[in-house]
């Protein structure tokens, strides 16, 4: 038995600014996928993942049971598939920064809600938020807090333009010219990343009056104007704003930066080469990159393998 595909994402831009109400853009990557099977004999991997499921079936009965109005799941279906050998056959490399546990929790969701919200329906600013409350409390299981993006991401498969935490919706992207020199590139960083500890450095920061200003003044301002330069398809304007996000992430975030990267990260802006930035909440996994020239880039990140996302 097999269910249906759920594919990786990436959050382009927002990263943790709309913690603090940044706008954000979301994309789906179709390059890596999970799906839900079924198998009479489980390699270890996929043992290792049955028994998650076995603690996530336990988790999602008491989120049941705590907020029923919320949502509703067919526990009984879910415990018998559970104990009959199911796993989450996945693709997506975890700790990258790209929505492993979205695409499981997309998966579950799809399976076993009772009266879920589906893609085919009219899909109103009110149940994007509703699907985003249910995905963030699904996904809370994994990381300890969620925005519920990435799961929604993965389970309409569409690009997802957070305005605030009150307003998002699903939006459409500037088409891709496959001949344009410019690209938004994955860097693997080759180091596991992982999301908790990372967010505890970010909550403590947020406690200095000083980074709180930076967060506001200079992070979350160009965040929102690529945003707008990104979904518009103004190239000039979004490379002028990555360089100046790209700089603050260097100044502010240093360590979500792996340390092999802060010079190659310098370098791209000393030399508009390429501009850098997290993908997810950083330290390790994927890191985004920008170039207006992507054999410039491909040169300069000599001995780095750059998976191309999109093509300007």
């Amino acid at each position: 038995m097999k269910g249906p595909l759920f594919y990786s994402k990436i959050l382009l831009f927002g990263e943790y600014g709309i913690i603090k109400d940044s706008k954000g853009l979301s994309i789906p990557y179709n390059f890596f996928k999970g799906a839900l099977k079924t198998d009479d004999h489980l390699s270890e991997k996929a043992k290792s993942s049955n028994q998650s499921l076995e603690k996530y079936f336990h988790y999602l009965s008491d989120l049941q049971d705590k907020e029923p109005e919320l949502v509703s799941f067919n526990l009984d279906a879910l415990k018998a598939d559970v104990e009959g050998g199911m796993y989450f056959d996945s693709s997506i490399p975890q700790g990258y920064g790209i929505g492993s546990s979205g695409a499981l929790v997309a998966a579950i969701y799809d399976k076993y809600s009772i009266e879920k919200i589906t893609v085919l329906e009219n899909l109103t600013r009110e149940k994007l938020l509703k699907l985003k409350t249910i995905f963030g409390k699904m996904e809370s299981f994994f990381h300890g807090k969620s925005s519920g993006l990435d799961p929604l991401n993965s389970y309409l498969s569409l690009p997802i333009l957070i305005n605030s935490q009150e307003n998002i919706e699903s939006t459409s992207l500037p088409s891709q010219n496959l001949n344009g020199k410019g690209a938004v590139f994955l860097l693997d960083s080759g180091i596991t990343g992982e999301t908790a500890p990372m967010v505890q450095i970010f909550m403590e920061k947020m406690k200095h009056e000083g980074f709180r200003k930076v967060l506001m003044d200079e992070f979350i301002k160009h965040t929102d104007a690529c945003v707008e330069d990104f979904v518009s398809g103004n190239v000039k304007s979004l490379f002028g704003n990555l360089k100046q996000l790209s700089n603050v992430v260097l100044d502010h975030f240093k360590p979500m930066i792996p340390k092999e990267f802060h010079n190659l990260w310098k370098h791209g802006i000393e030399t508009n080469d390429y501009y850098l930035k997290l993908c997810g909440s950083g330290g390790g996994g994927y890191i985004l990159g920008f170039t207006q020239d992507l054999d410039k880039a491909k040169t300069a990140l000599k001995g780095h393998h750059l998976e191309v996302v999109y093509n300007f």
